[in-house]
């Protein structure tokens, strides 16, 4: 009977201890930080919601990216950019249907065919340097004779063109319409042009070069390479009427001064604090 007296007054004597040393500590954290450990926490849901908003996705700008474009129609927009195309079109022909447009122009400037790039390096080898230059000139000139005729294809593919995300066009890179452009109208524009690079190839006498240089490189190395000069030439004159649309293009979305005309300055200038 004593064992158990002194047994529970051990446990109440532990129990009474533990809860001081609990009041202490409680007593010493509200002194130093203000915090009352026997007022219990209420779930106000404060930290979800600050949970929720540093995990939301951002939203892309679509009410601003509308009101950058104020009242234009979707048909306006589009007239907009087929202006700044014929413009650039217009404007890039005029400039590389002279003589050396293609040849003294680095950035279209059309270079040896990957292909016999192996024809250059051998035949400067063998001092026929002048023959690989001659060859790579005509094909420039060739370019630069077939592309006057090029506007009006040019124009009919700009004028067919449907743009049915205008405002997105208008929004995107500097030369986005160039870029729909060019996806869009490539392999109708290589047809139509292609007959007219062929005969100018003939008519600066490009093709003739290229066989006497293609003949000289095979009789010395005993291969047999040959190419389809029309085809690279064709692709390199649209590419590079493509190129010059394009810098036309990114001229007017970032100079007020080039719009020129009423549309290009309501279209554009709507597209200046996207």
């Amino acid at each position: 009977m004593k064992k158990s007296i002194f047994l529970a007054a051990g446990l109440f004597f532990s129990i009474s201890t533990q809860a001081q040393i609990l009041d202490i500590i409680k007593s010493t954290v509200k002194d130093k930080t203000g915090v009352d450990l026997n007022t219990p926490v209420k779930n106000t849901g404060t930290t979800t919601s600050t949970n929720t908003a540093t995990t939301t996705p951002i939203k892309t700008n679509t009410s601003s990216s509308n009101a950058n474009l104020g009242s234009l129609t979707s048909t306006q927009i589009s007239s907009g950019l087929k202006e700044a195309l014929n413009i650039g079109v217009t404007d890039g022909i005029k400039k590389l249907a002279v003589t050396d447009g293609f040849f003294r122009n680095e950035a279209v400037k059309i270079l040896m065919p990957e292909k016999l790039r192996k024809i250059d390096t051998t035949l400067r080898s063998i001092g026929m340097g002048s023959l690989a230059d001659e060859g790579v000139k005509l094909l420039n000139r060739a370019a630069e004779d077939a592309v006057t005729e090029a506007a009006p294809i040019f124009t009919k593919a700009i004028t067919s063109m449907t743009i049915t995300d205008a405002k997105n066009i208008l929004l995107s890179s500097d030369n986005a319409a160039t870029n729909y452009l060019q996806t869009k109208t490539q392999s109708q524009l290589f047809s139509a042009f292609q007959p007219k690079v062929k005969a100018s190839l003939g008519k600066v006498g490009a093709d003739t070069v290229w066989k006497n240089l293609i003949s000289k490189y095979n009789t010395f190395t005993g291969q047999a390479v040959t190419t389809d000069l029309n085809e690279y030439v064709t692709t390199e004159t649209i590419n590079g009427v493509f190129k010059m649309v394009a810098d036309k293009e990114s001229g007017i979305r970032n100079t007020p001064a080039m719009r020129t005309t009423s549309i290009l300055q309501k279209v554009f200038g709507a597209q200046d604090n996207k």
